[in-house]
């Protein structure tokens, strides 16, 4: 039975955690950026770099084991705009069907790489925090859950994290959906709360970007 909402859990901090964890980091950035209009959104520049080089740092930035970069819609631009991160690449040539087959891209990803867990991020939110990602692997390593989500005073955000006891239901999700379900049906499923207001600001239109406080430049 699916539970309408999960547990808050707000972390006691730690100075001597010890990150053994393997755990795989993902950004889904296949999508079409329908909501946005005629532009790749991910390309759009905010802070002087395109929004998508946000997301990708913060996941590069943190104490993930390594990361993967799942691309589909407009692939040649966005991987462009991403060479000088050290990332692999994987290629969803099912994105329009939905963020589905991109989770399950990356669900092979993390099994590839051997990872006890995997983490997804979305190419669309640049105001995450690396230490917000930190948070979450930490709260994992400490047995607060084997599904987490990052959240903001209560409210459930991005990025997600699975233990691989989830992957296989991953693998079978289908349509425009992530890992919802799969959170929400995570017996020890729970919201970890960071106190970053990056986990629930995603991109969808010009107007949300413009609230982030983007340069005059635009892209092509």
């Amino acid at each position: 039975m699916t539970r309408e909402s999960l547990p808050v859990i707000d972390p006691s901090p730690t100075e001597d955690t010890e990150w053994d964890a393997v755990v795989h980091g993902v950004v889904l950035a296949a999508g079409t950026s329908s909501r946005y209009g005629t532009k790749n959104k991910l390309l759009e520049p905010l802070n002087d770099k395109p929004l998508v080089c946000h997301a990708v740092s913060s996941l590069v930035d943190s104490r993930l084991t390594d990361v993967t970069i799942v691309l589909g819609h407009d692939f040649e631009r966005v991987r462009a705009a991403l060479q000088e991160y050290d990332v692999e690449y994987r290629y969803n040539n099912a994105y329009e069907t939905g963020q589905s087959a991109s989770v399950r891209e990356g669900v092979a990803a993390a099994r590839d790489r051997g990872a006890e867990a995997i983490l997804f991020a979305l190419g669309d939110m640049p105001a995450v925090s690396p230490s917000t990602v930190n948070t979450l692997i930490e709260a994992y390593q400490s047995g607060n859950g084997s599904a987490l989500t990052a959240g903001c005073d209560g409210k459930r955000g991005n990025p997600v994290l699975f233990n691989s006891r989830h992957f296989e239901a991953l693998g079978s999700v289908s349509g425009d959906v992530g890992g919802r379900n799969v959170l929400q049906n995570a017996t020890d499923g729970a919201i970890i709360e960071t106190g970053d207001p990056g986990v629930l600001r995603d991109i969808d239109r010009p107007t949300d970007r413009e609230r982030m406080g983007h340069n005059s430049e635009t892209s092509s």
